[in-house]
């Protein structure tokens, strides 16, 4: 990997690492206003919707100018949104902003990968992406519900500059100060990146014209034989993995009996179980073995209907690492397909745009459903069971459709093909 891989990775990693800790003061905030527990699956439902809404904008806009550029202008966004809380706006519209940048940054974010590096890397480079992505992901939920937590909000109110009144009076304006210097640090990092030399020529304004584009490159993924099975993998999983964090914080609460704050250190363990997979992923399967994958995404929805079982946290701990080391090792190879395909077909920015409208449709869907089973105060094993069945039973249906595939052809021979 070359300087400016690291480079990318470095910004990505404090850019999420801000996302993720912003989540978790958001939670308290809300916690704090008394809010009803089926507020709280909103909060990151309220995140991906730009994702959605913007997803035929957004490609465009990647590949209009430098990716380094792009992420430049989507951090600032996300600083916006940090401002909004302490302007005591509500922390869904807030947090909605910060999904806002999100929704613009994450093309160039993995746009650049098919830019910067050839085809046989990607694999590698998308271990690095989530790796350091799940690295964000735990650092950045302990820091959340550390920076709301007594000890370390305490610190920070009883820190002066001297002769300047910083008018920080609360836990959560000193939280919001610690992730806005977080983004500032992905920010510098985004004025290092180089370009790449990558021109995708005049980029279309009209919005209709857009919609369209954007439907024929969602058609064009989900019509071939490799785009189709790794989209649906991945998309299947991003909805599960968000509704997963919620649903653990929740049954923490409910059955282990834990704190807040010790509630967020579960959700740290899942994550650091994607990224021990991711490494093992990155390191034992290569693209064209990418398909071999998929009955690891069963194993795991099974795995996740353990949960109902367990009523210790020692037994917690292992399990929901299994379950994050899972995910990891399918979700690397099949995210490095997804982008290897989208590269051949259309540019990386377009490439990524679907691949966002897809999977945080899955995440908004799937986060509706659960807020609405918490409204109707199922019980959570119930939901847990649910949850896993659907799981296991879809990636089943994909791995099927994979099979029917292949007996038509060999679409796995199309791995490494040149862009058309």
């Amino acid at each position: 990997m070359n300087r400016g891989f690291y480079t990318i990775m470095s910004a990505q990693f404090f850019s999420s690492l801000a996302d993720n800790a912003l989540l978790f003061v958001a939670i308290d905030l809300l916690i704090n206003m008394n809010s009803p527990g089926w507020i709280t699956p909103l909060l990151k439902l309220s995140f991906t919707l730009f994702y959605v809404l913007l997803a035929a904008f957004v490609g465009a806009f990647a590949d209009s100018m430098p990716k380094g550029k792009v992420m430049f202008i989507s951090n600032l966004i996300k600083v916006g949104g940090c401002m909004l809380m302490f302007a005591h706006v509500h922390p869904l519209v807030a947090y909605a902003v910060v999904g806002f940048g999100a929704a613009v940054y994450s093309p160039a974010k993995y746009g650049i990968l098919t830019e910067l590096l050839p085809a046989e890397k990607l694999v590698a480079a998308n271990g690095w992406v989530e790796g350091l992505t799940v690295m964000s992901i735990i650092f950045g939920t302990v820091l959340g519900g550390a920076l709301v937590g007594d000890r370390l909000s305490s610190v920070l109110l009883g820190f002066d500059m001297p002769f300047v009144d910083t008018g920080i009076e609360t836990p959560t304006e000193a939280a919001l100060c610690v992730v806005v210097v977080i983004y500032a640090l992905a920010a510098i990092f985004n004025t290092r990146i180089p370009d790449t030399g990558c021109v995708y020529g005049h980029q279309q304004r009209n919005p209709i014209k857009l919609i369209s584009e954007f439907a024929t490159c969602c058609g064009l993924l989900w019509k071939d034989k490799l785009g189709q099975i790794s989209l649906a993998v991945t998309t299947l999983f991003w909805g599960a993995a968000q509704t997963l964090q919620f649903i653990v914080l929740e049954w923490a609460n409910r059955t282990l009996k834990l704190s807040y704050e010790q509630a967020t250190s579960l959700v740290g363990v899942v994550a650091i179980g994607v990224a021990v997979g991711a490494i093992l992923s990155a390191r034992s399967i290569t693209l064209r073995k990418s398909l071999t994958v998929i009955p690891v995404g069963i194993a795991m929805g099974v795995i996740v209907m353990g949960m109902t079982l367990v009523k210790s946290v020692a037994l917690a701990y292992p399990l929901l690492v299994l379950v994050g080391l899972l995910g990891g090792f399918f979700l690397v190879p099949m995210n490095a397909l997804l982008q290897h395909r989208g590269h051949v077909l259309m540019s990386a920015g377009h490439s990524i745009a679907v691949q966002n409208f897809n999977e945080n449709l899955s995440i908004l869907t799937m986060l509706a459903a659960y807020s609405l089973m918490l409204r109707g105060h199922m019980n959570l094993n119930v939901i847990i069971m649910i949850f896993g069945m659907f799981l296991a039973g879809t990636m089943l249906m994909i791995l099927r459709r994979h099979q029917a595939n292949q007996r038509e052809f060999d679409s796995v021979s199309l791995i490494g093909q040149a862009k058309h």
